[in-house]
């Protein structure tokens, strides 16, 4: 038995290794308040030693086609509400337009002004404090992902950007089921 907590007390550890320094935030995204059919996913991976943000956006079935596509922060109140774009504008470099379906994945450094929308870093007084205001809303669930499109202006599908499980919780939390079991089936 204690062999067994042992092995699993050594991969929860190196799971948490394996993901040191990123931070990732996954978003559903959905059609439901603009009126479309379209859905989409997206992951934002934040490197906080490389100080970069990867963007990776899927999505498929948009009524109109693509015209632009950013993160939005910070809104109000966690999980609702709309704010300002904080990311490039009108859209990410490279994201393809003119299209009901699509893939993108791009990595941005945090430390560069280009990756922002001007009137966000102006808003919150300097690029440092822009990239925290980023870093803040990703963490308290007040940033957004949004797809425009012909069909909706405003927004075609968006989602909000919540973190990911962790390996390490994910190893944890079977380490647990498994040790639980083991225990049960001994005292039978």
């Amino acid at each position: 038995m204690k062999k067994l907590l042992l092995s699993l007390t050594a991969v929860v550890f190196c799971a948490q290794l394996s993901s040191a320094g990123t931070i990732t935030y996954q978003a559903l995204l959905s059609g439901a308040e603009s009126g479309s059919t379209g859905f989409g996913f997206s992951t934002v991976i934040i490197d906080n030693i490389a100080l970069t943000m990867e963007v990776q956006v899927q999505f498929t079935g948009l009524v109109g086609t693509t015209t632009a596509a950013h993160i939005h922060c910070c809104t109000a109140v966690a999980g609702t509400g709309t704010a300002g774009v904080a990311t490039q504008t009108p859209l990410f470099i490279g994201f393809p337009t003119g299209v009901t379906s699509g893939t993108y994945d791009h990595t941005f450094d945090l430390t560069v002004a280009s990756t922002y929308n001007p009137a966000f870093v102006t808003a919150e007084g300097s690029l440092a404090n822009a990239e925290a205001a980023l870093l803040n809303g990703l963490a308290t669930d007040h940033t957004y992902m949004n797809v425009h499109s012909t069909f909706a202006p405003n927004g075609e599908i968006s989602g909000f950007l919540v973190p990911a499980p962790e390996p390490s919780t994910i190893f944890l939390a079977a380490g647990s089921l498994l040790s639980l079991g083991i225990l049960r089936r001994r005292r039978a």
